[in-house]
């Protein structure tokens, strides 16, 4: 079922003008005809970091799944860093480091899904998602390169969480026609040992550094199993 309460409306989706917590660069930007605004987690600036966080916390020691378009938009040639779904037991305002950081590094208790759009020294190439733990982005515990560019064009992301399993799937799609979903990561980890709490905060952070990018976050929802 879709997450209900304070923080969702009707339809499943968070309601990101009441209910999010923002802190660093992250803005809400009105889209035309349409009630939710987009989260932009950074704005095209040099080492901007920001973060987005659900106030209500989301019950770790259950099955969940978040599904979300991202819009990463950098220069003719290149664009960073990314962004990161991130569950966390620091806090609503948790913001980490800018540029590799991707603005979740130093959020210790913490299980990161990045989607990274530039190669720092420890990472396989620029068009990347990964999973880390503890707020280390330099330490992967599985990669996958997408076919699809992560940086440009808006992609379709779905994020599974297997509580009974603990496992996290992470699949991804282009939006253009015809495009079909990818499964891209298969991965065993304890979301709620992690992070040290049973109900913690889920959100998105983002980053720039010497290079940079507008990246942006809409359309997104949280489903959990019935009980």
């Amino acid at each position: 079922m879709a997450q209900s309460g304070g923080a969702f409306a009707a339809d499943g989706k968070p309601r990101p003008d009441r209910e999010l917590s923002l802190s660093g660069t992250a803005e809400l930007v009105p889209r035309k005809g349409d009630r939710k605004p987009i989260i932009r987690l950074t704005n095209d600036g040099f080492k901007q970091m920001g973060s987005a966080w659900l106030v209500r916390r989301l019950d770790l020691t259950r099955s969940f799944e978040i599904v979300f378009t991202a819009r990463l938009r950098g220069g003719v040639r290149s664009g960073a860093d990314g962004i990161a779904f991130v569950a966390q037991g620091i806090g609503p305002r948790a913001l980490g480091g800018w540029g590799g950081g991707i603005g979740y590094r130093g959020i210790s208790r913490s299980v990161a899904v990045e989607f990274d759009t530039y190669q720092n020294t420890p990472d396989p190439n620029s068009n990347h998602v990964a999973v880390t733990l503890g707020g280390d982005p330099d330490q992967h515990i599985a990669t996958a390169e997408p076919s699809m560019p992560l940086l440009g064009k808006p992609f379709r992301a779905r994020i599974g969480y297997d509580a009974a399993a603990k496992r996290i799937t992470v699949h991804a799609r282009a939006l253009a026609p015809g495009a079909t979903e990818q499964l891209l990561l298969d991965e065993s980890v304890d979301v709620a040992q992690t992070t040290g709490e049973n109900r913690g905060w889920i959100g998105f952070t983002g980053a720039t550094g010497d290079v940079t990018s507008r990246q942006d976050v809409y359309d997104w929802a949280v489903t959990t199993p019935q009980a």
